[in-house]
């Protein structure tokens, strides 16, 4: 069953006087373990996508099943209880809490869910900053770490509540090259040896080759949907344009 599935799903925003559409009628599945991007220029929708797939957002139409449930609909009470029990974020900005030191971040998502007592609270984090590389820099608060690091928070506090899947948007964007290499092999380790769908938005090129699907967003609406096989993507859907890019 796939983790998340989204049917027909259409967003419009009102922008003054003009009514914008950020998605067209968007159909897409992200099944256990995968490793996809969704990539495509600034303004093609694909942060739009990411946030209604991750219930920040919701559609103007159509429908979000995740783990067989339909959301649409839901009040955001409900839609917070999803996001918290199946799905973790990593944002560009990393957002974390500057009060709050590394630990104590990484355990914040975990205060929402009362059935755990302290003692699995620690269990959990220390494991996480553990797989992230950090125990040693558990007690430093985020202006005391480097952007690389931050991210490495942010992953382990999109872990920690043991989520189906990952929805990063542009991680790497405020990276370093090498930094941003070492976050992607982080992320694809942990997929692999977890067994976590990580779902990407990005038009970084190191991300799309790191995929394992690729998804290729323009004018808020799918225009080529491919995977991987023997290193060399094979599209089952392609409407892109003679001009576009060969390699994404």
């Amino acid at each position: 069953m796939p983790i998340i599935r989204v049917d027909n799903v259409s967003k419009t925003y009102r922008l003054g006087e003009q009514d914008v559409t950020a998605l067209s009628d968007v159909s897409l599945i992200v099944d256990p373990g995968v490793f996809m991007a969704i990539a495509g220029p600034s303004g093609s929708g694909k942060s739009t996508l990411l946030n209604i797939m991750g219930c920040i957002d919701t559609a103007s139409t159509g429908h979000v099943v995740i783990e067989g449930k339909d959301v649409s609909g839901q009040t955001p009470d409900q839609l917070a209880n999803v996001r918290a029990r199946t799905l973790g974020f990593i944002f560009q900005t990393f957002n974390l809490l500057p009060v709050l030191s590394a630990r104590e971040n990484v355990e914040y998502p975990l205060l929402q869910m009362p059935e755990l007592g302290k003692a699995e609270r620690h269990e959990r984090v220390e494991f996480y900053l553990a797989k992230v590389g950090l125990r040693k820099y558990a007690d430093h608060r985020p202006n005391q770490l480097s952007g690389g690091q931050r991210q490495r928070v942010a992953i382990a506090r999109a872990l920690v509540t043991h989520s189906k899947v990952v929805l990063a948007d542009e991680p790497t964007a405020n990276l370093d090259r090498k930094t941003g290499e070492s976050i992607l092999n982080l992320m694809r380790d942990i997929n692999q040896t977890e067994g976590t769908s990580f779902v990407f938005s990005t038009h970084d090129k190191r991300v799309m080759n790191r995929a394992d699907r690729l998804v290729r967003i323009e004018d808020g609406q799918i225009n080529a949907l491919g995977m991987k096989r023997d290193g060399t993507w094979v599209f089952v859907q392609d409407r892109r344009k003679p001009d576009d890019d060969p390699d994404i």
